[in-house]
């Protein structure tokens, strides 16, 4: 059996050693999971933007020096770096890192892309603890248009009175359709081999959410945690990529 290139394992080093795993374990999963290229496995989750144009610039971002985000941290969508990503989904899941908060709300708008006129809005209640949230929409929300591209707030209401204050971010999600052979090649898929379909075919959102699913299903898999930080590291998130998962959201 061949081992894993070495770039790829000092990315397993480096990821398995943010958790603190002793070295032992550490040589133990990486020689259990080493597979040569023979038998299918490849580093092959980095994200291929599609080609489509840059949404509307936007001034957004998580305001600084809000009271209410420990530490002066910043809300980060987990996006690609211009904001902009494809889905199939009527309804995807959205990803966030929310820092450790002293407010439990935060709200989430769904906007049309020309007219910005509201599509959807709720509210959330935040987690206790800092980490990775997401947010499906739910039934109660319209179906995303094939087509059409839809602009989306979250924020924390730190301050009910003058929202001004409130740290928000923003991002742009399109729902399109899947080509014939893309369709064929997520119909006789394996789950694990789901993320880098999805990245190869610039399909961000089930990209994101599928490799969240495996990550978080096997949390100590070799695998999962590489594929996870290489989807992340090929949109310049690789410093959220030993986050946790926090559970959240419901709506009210």
């Amino acid at each position: 059996m061949k081992w894993i290139n070495s770039s790829v394992y000092f990315a397993v080093l480096s990821i398995l050693c943010l958790d603190v795993l002793p070295i032992s374990s550490l040589n133990a999963q990486v020689k259990a999971e080493s597979i040569s290229k023979t038998q299918g496995w490849q580093i092959s989750q980095a994200f291929k933007p599609p080609k489509r144009g840059d949404p509307p610039a936007s001034a957004g971002g998580s305001t600084r020096g809000s009271s209410c985000l420990k530490n002066k941290k910043k809300i980060v969508p987990l996006l690609p770096p211009n904001k902009l990503g494809l889905t199939l989904a009527e309804r995807p899941t959205l990803f966030w890192f929310v820092p450790e908060s002293s407010v439990k709300t935060a709200k989430f708008v769904l906007l049309t892309d020309k007219d910005e006129n509201s599509v959807y809005e709720t509210t959330l209640t935040l987690p206790n603890k800092s980490g990775i949230i997401s947010f499906t929409l739910p039934n109660t929300a319209p179906e995303l248009a094939v087509g059409k591209t839809y602009h989306w707030y979250l924020t924390v209401v730190c301050n009910s009175q003058d929202t001004s204050t409130n740290p928000w971010v923003d991002g742009w999600v399109e729902r399109t359709e899947a080509e014939a052979s893309l369709s064929a090649a997520l119909a006789k898929a394996q789950p694990r081999k789901l993320p880098s379909i999805y990245a190869e075919a610039g399909i961000w959102y089930e990209a994101l959410a599928t490799s969240a699913q495996l990550r978080r299903s096997e949390p100590k898999n070799v695998r999962a945690r590489v594929d996870w930080w290489t989807l992340l590291k090929s949109v310049n998130l690789n410093a959220l990529a030993s986050e946790p998962f926090v559970d959240c959201c419901k709506s009210d």
